[in-house]
């Protein structure tokens, strides 16, 4: 997988960014400190002045790029989906029906590691912005006008594929979009709560959130 995820360029929808930061190393220097920045001091307290003295740039350099903060923190979420919907679309192509969605679940809750494919992303970081910070993205009031856009296009096409394992596994499930969003949606919940609210989750002492939702799927798909 790694060969593979190695010639590939992660396509984030180019509404979100005015110039594509993979096309310069200043860009590239922008998402890797961003991340890097925004996990030490939350995307609250994340400037693009404080970026700017991150990376020795001037803050207009980071506008030529990305118009608000709001924006770099949609291209980092749709980056982080897209990388993982490759993992996805890689790691299942050959399982049967079975076999796939518990895989999927693996793919889409578990614990990240560092994949050295994308030297100035750090997926690690990233993964633990996404966690905590992934919601900011469209709980907005802009929200619906950015869905029209097509800014949310890579997390949605996740839950669709991630729908159609689960309608393949059993088609008379009422509600596979439901469930596909709530997968995906409750593992990042359930790592949050396992990192800082350990007193209302399970998710301990040897049981993941991975493990919380293959239970999870298990029971509400049992014929």
């Amino acid at each position: 997988m790694d060969l593979i995820l190695s010639n590939l360029k992660i396509a984030v929808p180019e509404k979100i960014y005015l110039k594509d930061p993979e096309s310069s190393d200043l860009g590239k220097r922008i998402i890797k400190h961003s991340i890097i920045l925004i996990n030490d001091i939350g995307f609250d307290s994340f400037t693009f002045k404080k970026l700017g003295t991150q990376i020795g740039s001037n803050e207009s350099s980071i506008y030529r790029y990305f118009e608000s903060k709001h924006k770099l923190l949609l291209y980092l979420s749709s980056w982080y989906w897209a990388w993982i919907e490759y993992q996805l679309v890689i790691e299942t192509h050959t399982l049967d029906k079975a076999t796939k969605l518990q895989r999927a679940i693996e793919i889409v809750t578990r614990t990240i590691e560092e994949d050295s494919s994308f030297s100035h992303i750090n997926e690690v970081l990233l993964n633990k912005i996404i966690v905590k910070e992934n919601s900011k993205s469209f709980l907005t009031n802009e929200v619906d006008q950015e869905n029209k856009d097509g800014y949310f296009v890579i997390y949605k096409r996740l839950v669709y594929r991630l729908r159609d394992m689960i309608i393949n596994f059993n088609p008379n499930y009422k509600f596979p979009s439901s469930l596909a969003s709530t997968i995906i949606e409750g593992g990042l919940h359930q790592h949050f709560l396992k990192n800082h609210f350990i007193s209302i989750t399970d998710c301990k002492d040897g049981l993941s959130p991975t493990n919380f939702m293959k239970n999870l799927v298990a029971n509400t798909l049992k014929s």
